[in-house]
C-alpha cells in the first residue's frame, strides 16, 4: 500500500467530506456563536489608545524662577528621568513652584508608572525645606464625550447654577462608565478673583453647562446614549429648563461607523456577482458566498475574546478582507467546478480538486497571517491602534481557509451538480485564455524584456514617492472644529484673574461676532478660562449639515476673516482623535541652554513660517521675562532636562504635513545658531515614528512570509518566486494615491502592507500548480504553459473580486471616508498593476531562478528534471 503523500495527510477536506454531518455542524454551532458575539461587540469611532501621562506638581518657597529651576525642577527632573518607559519629559517652571509631566510610551499601565514616579521621587534629598509636591495621573482616554448648555428664561444663572447641582449633574454622575460631571460657568472673576473662573456662552449669551466624562474604559458611544437618555428624562422633569447639545460628536460617529458597514455590504453584494459572473452557475455562487458570512462570524467570536469594538479601523479590516474571505472558496469551488466540467462526478471531483489545491490555499491564507500578526503585536501608540486590525484581518482568513476546506467540499459534493459548460461562456473564455497563454509564450521566449519591465514598473513606483503628500492621519469633514485664543497677559495672568478674564471676555466676544452669522455655522459653544486659565478660551463651532463646503474650507475662510487683535493669538483647529491640549500638527522644538538665545531663536522663526503661504494659526511658547527685562523670567520651559522654546503651527489645506514639516524644519535649520539643537514634536513626530515601526514590521512581515512558504514548498526557489512578485504592486499603489491626491501616512501605509498578503495568492496558485505537473511527468516549458492558464479564472475572480469589493471605500462615500479611502485606492492600483503583470512575470521568474540554481547544482538540477 502507497504511503500517504503530503497532500494527502493535509487534505482536511477528504475528511470533511467522509464526515460531511459533523463538520456541517461544527460550522452551525460557531454561526451561533458570532451572531452571540456580534451581539456583544460595541461601537466606536477609533481604537482606545492609551496616552499614560503623570503630572508632577510641586512648590517651595523660591522667590525667582531661576532660583526655583536649580533648586526644585533640575533635581526632580534628574531623579525622574531614569524611570522606566518614559518617554517624554516636559516642565514649566514658574517663582516658587513647577510643574513636569510625564508621557510614557502608548501601552503602559497607568497605576503603574505613577507608583514609579511615587517611588523615585521618595528618593529626592536635596530640595529646598518644606518642599511639597503632589502626583496626578492622567489617562487621556478620561475625555468629555458630550457637553450640554443649561439656559433658562425662568431663573437667572445663580439659580439656575443650584438646580443643576442639585437635580441634573447626581444622576448624570450615577451613570455607568461616567467618571465624572464638570458644572462649567459658575464662576466668575468679580466673585471669586482667587479661584480660577470660568465662564460659558452658548449661541453668543451667558448659559452654563456640563461636560460629561468618561472612564478610560469606558465605550464613547455607550456613555453618549446613556448622557441622551437621562437629558431627555430631565428636560420631562424641569420644563422651564433648556438643555440643548452643545459639544458632541455622536453623530459622527455613528455616520461614519455606518457608512462603513454600508461599504461592507456593497463589497459582500459585488463580490457575489463577480462569482456569478465567472462561473454563471447559481449553487456555486451560492457555495462561495457562503464562505463570507461563516468567515464574518467566525471572526466576530475571536474579536469578542480579544475584546475589540466594531469600530472604525475593524470594520476597514473586516471590508477590506471581503475578497480575500472568499478567495480559497472561489479557488475551492473554481477548481471543483473545472473538474466536474470534466465529466467528472461530484464526489470524485471534489476529492481531486481539493487534493490539487489543498497546499496553495493554505500557503496562500498562511502567508497572509504572516504579514498581519506582526502588525497585530507592534508596540506603542501604532501598536495600539493596529492591533485590531491585524489580529481581525488573520481571524478572518485563517477562517476563511477553513470554512474553504471543510464546509464548502461536503457540500459541494452533495449539491453541485453534474453539468456541462454553457457552449457560448465556454467559448468567450477559452479565447481569452488562449489569447493569455500566446502572450505567456512570447513572455517565456523574450524573458529579458519581461524581466526589465517588471524592474522599471519597480523603479517607477519608488520614483513616484517623492510626489505624493506626506501624512500622518487624514483630516477628516466632521463638520466641526475648535476656535482657540490665548491673550498675552503673562503678568497679568499671575497677579490678577480679573483683568484677565475681563480681557478674555472681549476677545471671546469680538470673535464670535464674526464666527456665529457665517452661513455654515449652526451653534457656537465657548467657554471662557478654558483648562484653568483666565486668559484662554475655546470655542467648538457647529457646521451646518446642509452645507456646500467642506470644514477645511470654512476653516481657511474663518482664518482670513478672523480679527487681528492686538495681544491676541488665535487658532482655527480640527477636533483631535485623542485631546493631547492644546497640540498642533507641526510642531518644533528649540532646546539649549541660553534662554535668551531660544526666546529670539523661536520669535525668528515664527516670523519666518508667518511670511509663508501655507502655515497657518503659529504660535510660540518660550521662557517668560517680567517687564521685557532679562534675567527676570517669570516661566522656564524645559524638555527632557533642558531648556526649551516651541513653536507650533496648523497648516492650510493647500499644503500637507510632510511638506509642511520639511519646510518648517529648513527655515529652523536656516535660522538657529550652532549652539541650540532641534527636535520634531506633534503629528510631524509621530510621521516619522510611523515609518520606522513600518519599515521594521514590513521586513518582519517578510521574513515570516518566507519562513511559511520554505515550510510549503521546500525548496528556496519556489519562495523567492513569490517573494520577488510583491513589488510589482508598487507602481500600481503609489499612482493610485498620486492620482487621488490622498495622503502616504498611517492608514495609506497599512493598505500597501494589506497587499503584501493579497498578491502573492497569484503566484503561489501558478507555481504550485506548474511544481504539481512537473511530478506528473510534465516538462518545465510544458508545466507552466498548461498551469498558468489553468489558474488565470481564480486569479481573475479574485482581484475583480477584491478591487470591487474595495471601490464603495475608495469613491470616498460616507462620513469618515477621508479616513478610509487611501488605503482602499492604494490597494486597488497595487492589485490591478501587479495582478496584470504577475501572470506574466511570475513564470518568467520561475525558470530565471531555476536556471540560476541549475547553473549553482549542475547535478542536483539534472536528478531532479
Amino acid at each position: 500500500m502507497a504511503k500517504p503523500s503530503f497532500r494527502d495527510r493535509f487534505n482536511l477536506s477528504w475528511w470533511s467530506i467522509r464526515h460531511s454531518w459533523l463538520s456541517v455542524s461544527v460550522w452551525l454551532a460557531v454561526a451561533v456563536a458570532g451572531v452571540l458575539a456580534f451581539g456583544s461587540l460595541k461601537y466606536a469611532l477609533l481604537p482606545e489608545i492609551s496616552f499614560p501621562v503623570t503630572v508632577v506638581r510641586a512648590q517651595a518657597a523660591l522667590e525667582t524662577a531661576l532660583a526655583t529651576e536649580s533648586q526644585l525642577t533640575s533635581p526632580l527632573e534628574t531623579q525622574l528621568a531614569a524611570i522606566e518607559g518614559l518617554k517624554e519629559m516636559r516642565s514649566s517652571t514658574y517663582p516658587g513652584r513647577t510643574t513636569i509631566s510625564l508621557a510614557f510610551r502608548g501601552g503602559t499601565n497607568l497605576t503603574s508608572a505613577s507608583d514609579r514616579v511615587e517611588e523615585r521621587l521618595s528618593g529626592v534629598s536635596n530640595l529646598p525645606p518644606n518642599t511639597s509636591y503632589e502626583v496626578v495621573p492622567f489617562d487621556l482616554n478620561e475625555s468629555a464625550v458630550a457637553s450640554y448648555a443649561i439656559n433658562s428664561n425662568s431663573y437667572k444663572l445663580q439659580e439656575l447654577a443650584e438646580i443643576a447641582r442639585e437635580r441634573v449633574i447626581p444622576p448624570l454622575e450615577s451613570l455607568p462608565g461616567v467618571r465624572r460631571v464638570d458644572l462649567l460657568g459658575t464662576l466668575t472673576a468679580a466673585a471669586a478673583s482667587d479661584k480660577q473662573p470660568t465662564l460659558v456662552r452658548f449661541n453668543r449669551e451667558n448659559a452654563l453647562a456640563f461636560r460629561a466624562i468618561k472612564s478610560a474604559e469606558a465605550n464613547t458611544l455607550e456613555i453618549i446614549a446613556q448622557v441622551e437618555r437621562e437629558v431627555k428624562r430631565l428636560q420631562e422633569e424641569l420644563p422651564q429648563v433648556q438643555l440643548s447639545p452643545a459639544a458632541t460628536e455622536a453623530k459622527f460617529i455613528r455616520e461614519s461607523i455606518q457608512a462603513t458597514i454600508d461599504a461592507l455590504a456593497v463589497a459582500i453584494l459585488l463580490s457575489v456577482l463577480v462569482i456569478w459572473g465567472f462561473l454563471r452557475n447559481w449553487r456555486a455562487t451560492l457555495l462561495s458566498a457562503l464562505a463570507i458570512p461563516t468567515s464574518l462570524l467566525a471572526t466576530f467570536v475571536v474579536m469578542a475574546i480579544f475584546g475589540f469594538e466594531l469600530e472604525v479601523i475593524t470594520l476597514l479590516a473586516l471590508a477590506l478582507v471581503i475578497g480575500i474571505l472568499v478567495d480559497d472558496a472561489i479557488v475551492e469551488v473554481e477548481n471543483i467546478s473545472r473538474h466536474m466540467e470534466n465529466s467528472e462526478s461530484a464526489k470524485q471531483a471534489t476529492f481531486t480538486a481539493t487534493q490539487e489545491i489543498g497546499v496553495t490555499v493554505s500557503a496562500a491564507t498562511l502567508t497572509i497571517v504572516a504579514v498581519f500578526l506582526p502588525i497585530g503585536f507592534m508596540g506603542g501608540v501604532l501598536g495600539q491602534f493596529f492591533k485590531p486590525f491585524g489580529i481581525t484581518v488573520s481571524a478572518a482568513v485563517l477562517a476563511s481557509l477553513l470554512v474553504a476546506r471543510t464546509l464548502l467540499p461536503p457540500l459541494a459534493a452533495k449539491w453541485l451538480p453534474l453539468q456541462s459548460p454553457n457552449p457560448q461562456t465556454s467559448r468567450t473564455w477559452e479565447r481569452f485564455r488562449d489569447r493569455y497563454a500566446s502572450w505567456l509564450k512570447w513572455s517565456l521566449r523574450h524573458r529579458r524584456t519581461i524581466l526589465i519591465l517588471a524592474i522599471a514598473s519597480f523603479l517607477a513606483g519608488l520614483a513616484l514617492i517623492p510626489l505624493i503628500p506626506k501624512g500622518f492621519i487624514p483630516q477628516l469633514d466632521r463638520g466641526a472644529f475648535y476656535v482657540t485664543y490665548e491673550t498675552s497677559l503673562p503678568g497679568a495672568t499671575r497677579h490678577s484673574p480679573q483683568t484677565a478674564f475681563t480681557a478674555s471676555q472681549e476677545v471671546a466676544a469680538e470673535l464670535e461676532a464674526t464666527i456665529f452669522p457665517l452661513a455654515e455655522v449652526e451653534s457656537i459653544f465657548t467657554v471662557i478660562g478654558d483648562r484653568g486659565r483666565p486668559n484662554t478660551g475655546r470655542m467648538y463651532v457647529k457646521l451646518a449639515e446642509n452645507r456646500q463646503k467642506t470644514t477645511a474650507q470654512i476653516q481657511d475662510e474663518l482664518r482670513a476673516a478672523l480679527p487681528k487683535q492686538e495681544g491676541v493669538t488665535t487658532s482655527v483647529t480640527d477636533i483631535p482623535f485623542v485631546d493631547l491640549g492644546e497640540e498642533k500638527p507641526i510642531q518644533l522644538a528649540l532646546v539649549g541652554e541660553n534662554m535668551t538665545k531660544l526666546s529670539e531663536a523661536a520669535k525668528n522663526i515664527q516670523a519666518k513660517l508667518e511670511a509663508e503661504p501655507g502655515f497657518v494659526d503659529i504660535s510660540v511658547r518660550t521662557s517668560q521675562t517680567q517687564n521685557n527685562r532679562r534675567n527676570q523670567f517669570l516661566q522656564i520651559e524645559r524638555l527632557n532636562g533642558q531648556r526649551a522654546a516651541y513653536i507650533q503651527a496648523n497648516f492650510n489645506q493647500q499644503q500637507n504635513l510632510g511638506d509642511a514639516t520639511d519646510r518648517a524644519v529648513a527655515i529652523a535649520q536656516s535660522i538657529l545658531p550652532a549652539n541650540i539643537d532641534l527636535d520634531l514634536g506633534g503629528d510631524s513626530q509621530r510621521g516619522v515614528e510611523i515609518l520606522s515601526s513600518f519599515a521594521a514590521t514590513l521586513v518582519l512581515s517578510l521574513v515570516f512570509m518566507f519562513v511559511v512558504l520554505l515550510v510549503l514548498f521546500h525548496r528556496w526557489q519556489d519562495p523567492m518566486v513569490v517573494m520577488l512578485s510583491l513589488p510589482l504592486a508598487t507602481v500600481g499603489a503609489m499612482l493610485g494615491l498620486l492620482v487621488a491626491r490622498s495622503d502616504f501616512g498611517m492608514i495609506s501605509l497599512i493598505g500597501i502592507i494589506f497587499l503584501l498578503g493579497l498578491i502573492d495568492k497569484n503566484a503561489i496558485l501558478i507555481v504550485d500548480y506548474t511544481n504539481q505537473l512537473r511530478r506528473w511527468g510534465l516538462s518545465r516549458h510544458e508545466a507552466l504553459l498548461q498551469a498558468a492558464p489553468a489558474r488565470l479564472r481564480p486569479i481573475l475572480m479574485t482581484t475583480v473580486s477584491t478591487i470591487l469589493g474595495m471601490l464603495p471605500i475608495a469613491l470616498g462615500w460616507g462620513a469618515g471616508s477621508q479616513l478610509r479611502s487611501p488605503m482602499a485606492i492604494a490597494i486597488i492600483g497595487g492589485l490591478i498593476t501587479s495582478s496584470l503583470l504577475s501572470l506574466l512575470v511570475v513564470p518568467v521568474l520561475y525558470t530565471l531562478l531555476e536556471d540560476m540554481r541549475g547553473y549553482f547544482m549542475p547535478n542536483r538540477q539534472k536528478n531532479q528534471s
